[in-house]
Order: structure tokens, then sequence, then C-alpha cells
């Protein structure tokens, strides 16, 4: 309190309440104190009732003003924030990931339809604002790799090998001289995928949006190839001058 009382950063009403009761402590007359600070009796009155009903360093504080009542409901920031959570794409967007202003534009022509008007002149910055608050940024999204094939393992093994059996021909002192080796999953122009967006739970509990690249194979010549595999050709050296 003494230290409060000689303070030069704190508030200066932190140091005239702090002043008030210590000279109050010393010499109980609220006149006699209000004299000695240069304050009226009513308020050193004043501070000892807050004391005696807040306590000795809650009664330093300033109370809470009530302000100006929010002019955005508690229900219209939920909306907003479960607006965020979803995705663009799926409300009809070309966009992929929300940005703070696709998301204020949504927010206005469709939050009266919600049942929400409070929202039907939201800016931007009000958005990034609620946002903030709840730590989401719709506009960074962090990608992981998760796997989810049971037979991951096998299936490696099983590339790597044929890479190690590729090698062994390219290198081996008995190589064949008409061997053509093709990797239908490099080889450019035939190759046959598409992409898939969805939504999984991470390690830390954490629901994240993913996107898979999903190979479909190669039907470049009618014939549907695993692209996991490698495929040797055997070309005879006429079919290959052809």
């Amino acid at each position: 309190m003494e230290t409060i009382a000689r303070s030069r950063t704190e508030p200066a009403s932190r140091v005239e309440r702090a002043r008030n009761l210590l000279a109050y402590r010393a010499d109980p007359s609220s006149t006699a104190v209000g004299e000695r600070i240069g304050v009226t009796h009513q308020t050193v009155q004043r501070c000892l009732r807050r004391a005696a009903r807040l306590g000795v360093l809650a009664a330093l504080d300033d109370s809470p003003r009530p302000g100006k009542a929010p002019q955005i409901t508690q229900e219209a920031k939920v909306w907003l924030v479960s607006l965020a959570c979803q995705k663009a794409h799926d409300l009809g967007y070309p966009h992929e990931l929300w940005t703070t202003r696709l998301l204020a534009r949504h927010a206005r022509g469709h939050a009266g339809a919600a049942g929400h008007p409070c929202l039907s002149n939201i800016a931007q910055g009000t958005v990034c604002k609620i946002l903030a608050r709840h730590d989401l940024k719709p506009h960074k999204v962090r990608y992981y790799l998760e796997r989810r094939d049971e037979a991951f393992e096998e299936k490696m093994a099983e590339v790597l090998c044929v890479y190690r059996e590729v090698e062994m021909l390219r290198d081996g002192d008995a190589a064949e001289p008409n061997v053509a080796i093709i990797s239908y999953d490099e080889k450019p122009g035939i190759q046959a995928s598409s992409t898939q967006f969805g939504a999984g739970w991470s390690r830390d509990g954490v629901c994240r949006p993913y996107v898979d690249h999903i190979k479909r194979g190669t039907g470049a010549n009618g014939i549907v190839q695993n692209p996991d595999r490698i495929v040797r050709m055997r070309v005879a050296a006429d079919a290959q001058a052809g």
C-alpha cells in the first residue's frame, strides 16, 4: 500500500485512494485526511466505504463501467464462428478457404435469413476481432500427412523391392541390351489422378482439413496399371526401332 502511495507510475486514482486509506489509518478523521490530501471529506468517506465493501486492495481499482450495450449478440458471434469453421467451397464459393473479406460479405448477405440481423452491416475488422478472440484463422490452414492405408508397409516394401530390382537390371554385368524400363507413375501425360478434400482429427486432438491425391492408374492404351508399381517392359530391338 505504501509503495502504491509513493509510486510515480501507478494511475493517479490508485495513488490517491492509497494515500487516503493510509492517512485515515494514522488519523481516523475524514475531514483531517481531506485537508491533508487535498480532497473533500466526502471523497475520503466514499473511499472508506469502498474499502469496507470490496476490501483494501480491490478498493484501489476503478469499478467496471457499464458502457454501451453490445450490438452483436452472443448467438450471432457463435453463428459467425461456426461459419468460419466450414468450407467456403461447400457454400457455393469457388474458394477453398475463407478470407475475412469473403466471410464478412457472406455474413452480411445471409445473417438476416439466419436470424441475426445485427450482422447485416458487419465490417471486415469486426470479423477479425471476433475470430481472434477464438484463435481462429480460416485463411491459414496447416496440412499434415497421415497414413490411412493399413497395408502401407507391405506396399512400400514392394515398391522399394521393384526399384532395387530395376537398379540391379541396369547396373548388373549380365544386363540385357534390349530391355526398356518404363515407370507409368512418372511418365507425363498418361497419369490419371484426382484430388479429395476432407477433414480428420490429428493426434493432438485438433480437427484439421486434409488433401488426398488419389492416383487411379493409367489408361492411355486401354490398360489400367497400378500406379504404385513400376512396370518393366521388355521390348525387342526391332520393336524399339519401329
